[in-house]
């Protein structure tokens, strides 16, 4: 769980001490990760956060003060090649749109277990955007409703249709190689390409333009 031979390095925002507790002994005692510092509040994390640059945020969406939302669109701007994960109880797709539209690159529940958190960390680390599984429908129900049109020049190969599906589905992207029978470098480049042709770049963008696409064309396969 390293990102190149480095540790990845996770910061915390979560305002319930008990929690952050927790959340921090899971990164702090985990082989490959370091604990770049905890706050109970935005305000507090605000100037320390751009001074450290982690390369992982935790952040709670229901903070006192400053929302997490607005805390991510905040921190987004000094620190725009940082990913930030929410952390929440609320499953309802406003706070998942704004969450996504504010810069979060994944959206996890509390009760995630810790082994599942620590994967979502090392792959939004890598660039992926890891979402609770049944968030990601709820995304994808969501999109279906709101999403634009598409770019004309969006088509997508076969392969490139099932791995955004796959994407669209929550799995990480060594769960993709896995079902796949390809390797994660291969895994990575179809989704470069994809967020090229789809004109998007992030997990949330393309499922979008993913589930526009299956409405206006019933033939996309699906694995």
């Amino acid at each position: 769980m390293y990102k190149g031979n480095v540790a990845i390095a996770v910061s915390i925002i979560e305002d319930d001490a008990q929690t952050r507790k927790i959340l921090a002994g899971w990164i702090s005692r985990a082989s490959g990760f370091d604990l770049a510092g905890e706050w109970g509040d935005a305000e507090g994390a605000m100037d320390s956060l751009t001074k450290v640059k982690p390369n992982v945020v935790l952040m709670d969406i229901n903070l006192p003060g400053m929302r997490g939302v607005e805390a991510v669109r905040k921190l987004k701007l000094g620190l725009p090649d940082t990913p930030f994960v929410m952390m929440t109880v609320y499953e309802d797709a406003d706070h998942i749109y704004s969450a996504l539209a504010a810069g979060a690159s994944g959206y996890l529940l509390k009760q995630t277990p810790r082994e599942e958190l620590l994967a979502a960390l090392e792959d939004v680390s890598r660039g992926g955007s890891p979402m609770t599984s049944n968030i990601a429908r709820k995304v994808v129900h969501a999109f279906r409703q709101t999403a634009g049109a598409l770019p004309a020049d969006a088509q997508l190969s076969p392969r490139e249709q099932e791995v955004l599906e796959l994407l669209a589905r929550g799995y990480l992207y060594k769960e993709i190689a896995d079902r796949l029978d390809i390797t994660c470098p291969t895994v990575n480049t179809y989704v470069r390409r994809m967020y090229e042709k789809l004109h998007v770049r992030s997990r949330a963008q393309a499922v979008a333009k993913y589930a526009h696409l299956s409405e206006k064309d019933p033939a996309t396969p699906r694995p």
